[in-house]
């Protein structure tokens, strides 16, 4: 077992047991905020192009004739209440740690995407991004991390998303996958906390504002 699969089985059991009471209310939230199940599965594309369900708690409605778009902007009326809280906080991602422990993902890594935006990598790209398991935050979320304002800004998200977004999040991939070393992870683990922290300090500053 590698340093890296070391660090991440240690850091997704302690996270998933630290969290396990936020799990819980969060779980409740969501089955009392609107109908369907808690968890969201998807197919996302991980090492070696193998296909694996990634887990999300569950931030949209359960209609299937809302689930045609796979991209999601802020505001998206599929979103539920619960769900948008989640989502700005990144809540909805801590079932991924699941994905960890199951060896699908590592806590750092190249975000996986679905198959049908893996069709459009760079042959190049796609070999080097798929040679590593993907992660649950990397250089391109940090970087992206308002990508939902971004896309609902834009007259086309679908188009913005695979013109402009994805080749640059391909490109701090690709360096990530360069570069990559145990020093890189945590800089990266650090810097999405930080990250996620200046969002809620902004956001509570806005309320406070609005006050």
């Amino acid at each position: 077992m590698t340093l890296k699969r070391i660090f991440d089985v240690i850091f997704a059991l302690s996270a998933l047991a630290v969290s396990a009471p936020v799990l819980v209310g969060i779980a409740l939230w969501i089955k009392l905020d609107s109908r369907g199940s808690i968890l969201f599965q998807q197919e996302r594309v991980g090492l070696r192009g193998r296909p694996f369900p990634i887990y999300k708690f569950r931030t949209m409605r359960s209609d299937p004739a809302l689930q045609s778009l796979q991209i999601t902007v802020e505001a998206d009326p599929r979103i539920t209440r619960a769900g948008k809280f989640l989502r700005r906080y990144k809540l909805d991602e801590l079932p991924q740690f699941l994905n960890v422990l199951l060896g699908h993902m590592s806590v750092v890594g190249p975000r996986p995407e679905v198959p049908r935006y893996v069709e459009l990598y760079p042959s190049e790209a796609r070999e080097l991004i798929l040679s590593v398991r993907p992660g649950i935050t990397d250089l391109a979320s940090i970087v992206y991390r308002n990508e939902g304002a971004d896309l609902a800004s834009a007259n086309n998200p679908e188009e913005l998303y695979r013109r402009e977004i994805l080749p640059a999040k391909l490109e701090h991939c690709c360096r990530y996958v360069r570069e990559q070393s145990f020093l890189l992870d945590l800089e990266i683990v650090w810097r999405t906390v930080v990250a996620i922290f200046a969002d809620t300090q902004s956001n509570l500053g806005s309320i406070k504002t609005r006050k």
